[in-house]
């Protein structure tokens, strides 16, 4: 059988299949495996997340349904059973996010690249795939290293986010011509584009909520951390709530910004009184302990208060203003960051095309797909690379057996 990818997904379906006996190419078209690996978790990698199957679930954004099967069979415990045997010791953290002990990914995909060539899976790198067909019951790869030929290809190419890793979307082009639908794509957890932020670039809030709302209507919300961008905002929170909105038109869209979401706004207009009402300096200089300092001016500014003015002088009617607005900073939303700088890609190859027990194609025979190159994204946390795993597991398993004539 042949593999195109040597992502998360791909690793692991070659892996699985070697270790039941199938005989495995898989081709890679850097030098190494694991590139985009290497930057996940902020280079220290979240290789899943071990909450329960219904936190789990509800933490899939495209097609949760289709993911049952293959999240069941090789799930977050699953996972972590594979490179703690591999010699990765695990550790759990908040949010039950599991990286490995050492906080390197480079150990992840060490780990992986031991496994592969224990179970004998041939690796060949800097191979780009060029094309793709399917002739007298065979697949035939055209690479810049000559032809490759299997009844049986698992595409795991990934999607089209961070094409310098090598996720340059390759694969929905190979699966169009061989008959299937693409989704069309967009960038999943990716940062949101807004006015008015270039000069709190930098700038991170924590414990803050962030609401996704359409003509002031809420929609999604979000609690923790964020960070200001010369073209918008970004973190966490951020990066969660742009896959629920990312095929949303944007026009009606605001973000909104709580800076305070644990304290109601007559308790801060309380503590605004009392921290003015006998302050003779100037407003501006009055109110540093209730934001960062960089991001004062920009609440004064939109309560409409002059921030020369001295502070006792706050009319009862300007305070009401900046209490509201520590609770309300409102951003037009304008679209979302490029696809090329999100973390995952939303959309892809159509699921209801594969079957969810087998990821085999249900319209090409002996083809399979895993990982990201299928319309399946998830939020933050591991939970899209124990999709990668868990998909290319799944492939193994129905590849394998169909190379034996099972």
């Amino acid at each position: 059988m042949l593999v195109i990818g040597g992502g998360a997904a791909g690793m692991m379906c070659a892996i699985t299949a070697a270790r039941l006996g199938a005989k495995v190419t898989l081709l890679e078209r850097n030098e190494k495996i694991g590139r985009k690996l290497y930057i996940t978790g902020k280079g220290r990698c979240n290789v899943t997340n071990c909450s329960t199957g219904q936190e789990f679930a509800a933490n899939i954004v495209s097609n949760a349904r289709f993911l049952y099967g293959a999240l069941s069979r090789f799930d977050s415990y699953a996972t972590m059973d594979f490179f703690e045997s591999a010699g990765v010791p695990l550790k759990v953290e908040r949010g039950n996010r599991v990286f490995p002990v050492s906080d390197k990914s480079a150990d992840i995909i060490d780990a992986l690249l031991r496994e592969a060539k224990a179970a004998g899976v041939r690796l060949v790198f800097d191979c780009r795939v060029q094309t793709l067909i399917f002739e007298r019951n065979t697949y035939v790869a055209t690479t810049d290293k000559g032809l490759f030929c299997d009844p049986i290809v698992v595409l795991a190419t990934g999607g089209a986010s961070y094409p310098l890793t090598g996720s340059t979307g390759d694969g929905y082009r190979f699966a169009e011509a061989l008959g299937h639908s693409v989704v069309p794509t967009v960038g999943a957890l990716v940062g949101l584009r807004v006015n008015d932020t270039a000069s709190l670039s930098g700038l991170s809030l924590k414990n803050v909520r962030l609401t996704i709302e359409d003509n002031g209507k809420p929609l999604y919300s979000e609690f923790g951390e964020m960070l200001f961008t010369h073209t918008g905002l970004s973190g966490p929170i951020v990066l969660s709530l742009s896959s629920r909105i990312n095929r949303l038109p944007t026009a009606r869209l605001s973000a909104v910004l709580d800076t305070k979401p644990a304290v109601d706004v007559k308790s801060l207009d309380d503590r605004l009184q009392k921290e003015l009402s006998a302050n003779n300096k100037q407003l501006l200089h009055a109110v540093e302990g209730f934001l960062p300092k960089a991001l004062i001016p920009n609440w004064i500014e939109r309560a409409a208060v002059d921030p020369r003015k001295v502070a006792n002088s706050v009319t009862k009617e300007e305070r009401a203003r900046l209490a509201a607005g520590l609770k309300r900073f409102v951003y037009p939303i304008l679209g979302t960051e490029p696809l090329e700088s999100a973390v995952v890609t939303a959309g892809g190859v159509s699921v209801g095309e594969i079957d969810p027990k087998t990821m085999q194609s249900k319209l090409c025979e002996g083809l399979f797909f895993a990982g990201e190159i299928m319309d399946v994204d998830a939020l933050t946390g591991g939970y899209n690379l124990q999709i990668a795993f868990a998909t290319g597991y799944s492939a193994a398993i129905a590849a394998a057996k169909k190379e034996k004539g099972l």
